[in-house]
């Protein structure tokens, strides 16, 4: 199996987090913890249903993973998110040591690994994530502007509705 092949196979897992996110009435960002080809740790963007500022998808999903290995470092973790995460999911990737990340589809106003800056170069930071993005990103990018129509009562031009965020929908 290819780098590729496996990297969409996880993305998928993530993709249905971020599907289930949305049904929730969530924005759509679902994210996964991979160690050693096993998945450790699930999350999906719970803000609002848990008023709670940091419950994005990465912390969600890290939180779960450092809680089933025992550890919060998660040296040889990799996670994989739907959208580009924003800075404070950056920094819990890097105080976890997080060793690869992989995301779908930029965030132009929020995302901090590529769109807005470059947060995980910092010079002062003692650990480097290694950075991946594009994986599956039209299908990343497409949950996110069904989800955001939906939610301004617009319609879709391309036949999209809510059925589209549906945690069911296969995303092949």
């Amino acid at each position: 199996m290819t780098t590729r092949t496996r990297d969409e196979r996880f993305m998928r897992h993530a993709l249905d987090e971020a599907r289930t996110a949305a049904h929730k009435g969530e924005v759509p960002v679902g994210a996964i913890v991979v160690v050693d080809d096993e998945v450790v740790g699930v999350g999906h963007n719970r803000p609002v249903t848990s008023s709670d500022p940091t419950a994005h998808a990465e912390v969600e999903a890290l939180r779960a993973a450092a809680s089933h290995v025992g550890n919060y470092r998660l040296t040889s973790a990799e996670l994989f998110v739907t959208v580009e995460p924003c800075l404070m999911c950056v920094g819990a990737a890097v105080h976890a040591r997080v060793k690869r990340l992989v995301f779908g589809a930029r965030e132009p106003k929020a995302g901090a690994a590529r769109s807005t800056m470059r947060a995980f170069e910092h010079p002062a930071l003692n650990h480097r994530v290694d950075v991946v993005e594009g994986v599956l990103e039209e299908d990343a990018r497409a949950l996110m502007q069904v989800f955001f129509r939906t939610r301004r009562g617009e319609s879709d031009d391309a036949g999209d509705s809510p059925r589209g965020i549906s945690p069911s929908r296969n995303s092949s």
